[in-house]
């Protein structure tokens, strides 16, 4: 029996298992799919969908050109990636996963990227956007908003570590092809390009915003739905004893690293959801702050399979090959888990650990708030939000329908 045959094997058996334990477990399933979704409809969707839209929009009019053309000195040196790079980073940082994998995989469809650039540029361009990590993680869980400043310098600085590393990524398959050009780039340039990109765009600017919208909300769905399966999963393996299993395994790791054996099970549901593992550390008894913020740090770094899952249906798409993004979760789940334990004495302790509010500079007290206003405000108004934008992108796809129909 060949690697292939045990693959179908292997395949067959766990989805037969899934349909199997949907049905042993119809309450847990259920309950667990109305958390995914609910994450999603008030949460997910309303928070990427503006993101989305403008990128492709920004794109169309060549305005990504532009800024790529400024960044290329910026960008080829230090990630040897095009300066298009810098935009996907920026983006993919602000909105959240999986925004720089489906902005790497257009960049790409347009011969904007080579493969090699694009298998490093989508490695650091995905991460937790600061909505999720201070409101949702810093505040939601831990009830601590200056705990948001390490995840989040942790989480960032990860993020460029890994991409320093990626830049030695393909340089032997890469020394194969056409060499890339190192010129120093000026405004003219850009401008020129600029206008370029938006000349050869032959859509009209309604028929842009239509396809945009469309392509937006498409990618929404998918997410979605790779959402609302790995909370089913996440409940299901914990159910059939799986993950208590795993956990088994894990504590002799965790000892290793002096870490208590009660962030093992909110660890091993980090691997598969973010929102849920680190849910999970935030309540775990018997670990102390620092331990609970070096799992969170991986937990966001790793981004977890429910996240990866999505990027790799991004990224069938092209050709662009999973595993080096793959690789890179770990890289940065490690990368930020150290920068943590690093920085937690210098920042955190120092700054914010057993200190009365006044004895910390008016410059490091931003208004907290605003984060946990942002995340109750999509809570509230962001079921409304996805349910309109469908309504919009239904009419918009009965409409191109129609058209298609007409011709």
């Amino acid at each position: 029996m060949n690697a292939s045959q045990l693959k179908t094997i292997f395949l067959a058996l766990s989805v037969t298992t899934l349909a199997a334990s949907l049905i042993i477990f119809p309450q847990e399933s259920f309950e667990a799919s109305i958390r995914g979704l609910n994450m999603w409809w008030e949460i997910v969707f309303p928070s990427l969908l503006p993101f989305f839209i403008i990128s492709e929009m920004l794109i169309g009019f060549g305005v990504v050109k532009f800024i790529g053309v400024i960044l290329e000195p910026f960008m080829r040196p230090f990630f040897r990636v095009p300066g298009v790079g810098g935009f996907v980073w920026a983006m993919g940082m602000a909105s959240g996963f999986p925004a720089g994998a489906k902005l790497t995989a257009r960049l790409r469809q347009e011969k904007q990227l080579t493969r090699i650039e694009a298998e490093r540029l989508v490695s650091f361009t995905n991460s937790s956007n600061p909505l999720f990590i201070f409101g949702a993680v810093s505040i939601g869980f831990f009830y601590n908003p200056h705990l948001g400043v390490i995840l989040a310098c942790a989480h960032y600085l990860g993020n460029i570590c890994v991409g320093l590393m990626m830049s030695f990524y393909g340089r032997k398959e890469e020394s194969q092809s056409k060499t890339v050009s190192n010129k120093v780039f000026s405004i003219r340039s850009a401008l020129a390009a600029l206008h370029r990109t938006r000349v050869k765009e032959k859509r009209p600017i309604g028929k842009q915003l239509g396809d945009a919208v469309n392509s937006s909300i498409q990618t929404l769905l998918m997410i979605g739905g790779f959402i609302i399966l790995f909370s089913v999963i996440n409940k299901l393996l914990f159910h059939l004893g799986v993950t208590t299993f795993a956990a088994d395994a894990l504590n002799i790791l965790l000892k290793m690293l002096t870490l208590p054996e009660t962030l093992t099970l909110p660890f091993i549901s980090g691997l598969f959801e973010i929102t849920l593992g680190s849910q999970m550390t935030s309540g775990a008894g018997g670990a102390t702050l620092l331990q609970q913020a070096i799992i969170t740090s991986f937990i966001l770094g790793f981004s977890g399979f429910s996240v990866q899952a999505q990027v790799a249906s991004i990224l069938a798409q092209t050709d662009i090959r999973f595993r080096p993004f793959f690789i890179a979760r770990f890289i940065h789940g490690t990368a930020a888990a150290m920068i943590t334990l690093l920085i937690w004495k210098p920042v955190y302790v120092n700054f914010y650990g057993d200190k009365p509010s006044n004895s910390v500079p008016v410059f490091n007290q931003p208004d907290w708030t605003v984060w946990e206003w942002a995340l109750l405000w999509l809570k509230q108004w962001g079921p409304v939000i996805t349910i309109a934008s469908l309504v919009i992108y239904i009419l918009l796809y009965i409409q191109k329908m129609r058209t298609d129909r007409r011709f």
